[in-house]
């Protein structure tokens, strides 16, 4: 099983041939939190602590505060403005005017500790995942940034009509395969290209294959049929394996394992920012997340 994932981190490594990257001068964007819809104008680069993003506007201006130590349960990444705590997932725009998606960057690439926007605790930080009383890593780095689209929701109590089971109750996850290592708990803007139905224990949980519209490939990738097959197929196989060295077992795909395009991308990431208005409005039970006050 390593040698497979070895395999393809190798290949797309020679794609991308990539680079090193010194924490210490990382740069990255910032978000404007100005509306529903940010322009694209609003963002620009800043200089950055080596793990965390900051995010700052001349109207509208929000910040990342660390609570806790790397590495513990205590950790929290929570977003701030100045009028007190907000929630990367239900406060931060789904998409801009230009057509591009936010994506909130949970796991910088290259990294193992798996962060994710804590759906159930008030104002929703990042924090690592635990399972069973232990802080869960990957067993190997991943390859591409991760994270999520805010304002979105897959939702557990519908049933997909064709892949026949339901949303994992979690934002639609992103995998950004451009260059740059982005930041955790920066805001970057994305440009979708194609979607994999990933099937994990039963649950359908979609990824968005993406590309931050600052990086150079964004001008020649536009569409799924435009990604080398190299990338998805490295991006498929790692998602199949990841979770077999902790004897669960690989997960499925739908849709035979296609990635779809990218007009049904849209589509799909429609689907769940719908859900996610149901969600928020009260129509659909919140259960045990937390949706704001």
């Amino acid at each position: 099983r390593p040698s497979i994932l070895s395999r393809f981190a190798r290949r797309y490594h020679r794609q991308h041939r990539f680079r090193s990257v010194n924490n210490e001068t990382m740069k990255f964007p910032i978000v404007s939190l100005l509306a529903v819809t940010v322009p694209a104008s609003a963002w620009a680069p800043i200089a950055a602590r080596p793990t965390f993003a900051s995010m700052a506007s001349a109207l509208f201006s929000t910040s990342t505060e660390v609570i806790g130590e790397e590495a513990t349960e205590s950790f929290r990444l929570k977003f701030k403005t100045d009028d007190g705590d907000i929630s990367p997932w239900h406060d931060i725009p789904l998409s801009s005017e230009d057509g591009t998606y936010n994506m909130v960057v949970e796991i910088p690439k290259m990294t193992k500790a798996k962060m994710e926007v804590s759906t159930k605790e008030e104002s929703n930080p990042i924090a690592q995942d635990i399972k069973k009383g232990k802080l869960r890593d990957y067993h190997g780095p991943i390859f591409w940034n991760y994270g999520c689209l805010p304002q979105t929701w897959e939702d557990p109590n519908v049933e997909h009509p064709e892949l026949k089971c339901f949303g994992d109750d979690d934002p639609i996850d992103v995998v950004e395969i451009g260059s740059s290592s982005l930041a955790m708990g920066s805001v970057k803007p994305v440009k979708p290209l194609g979607v994999l139905a990933m099937i994990d224990d039963g649950e359908l949980d979609w990824k968005v294959l993406a590309v931050a519209t600052d990086d150079p490939l964004a001008e020649e990738y536009n569409d799924i049929d435009d990604v080398p097959e190299s990338i998805t197929a490295g991006i498929r196989e790692w998602f199949r394996w990841y979770k077999t060295p902790d004897d669960k077992p690989i997960n499925s795909f739908g849709f035979d394992e296609k990635f779809l395009d990218v007009a049904t991308t849209k589509e799909v990431i429609e689907e769940t920012h719908e859900a996610w208005k149901k969600l928020k409005s009260g129509e659909t039970d919140a259960g045990k997340l937390w949706i704001g006050k």
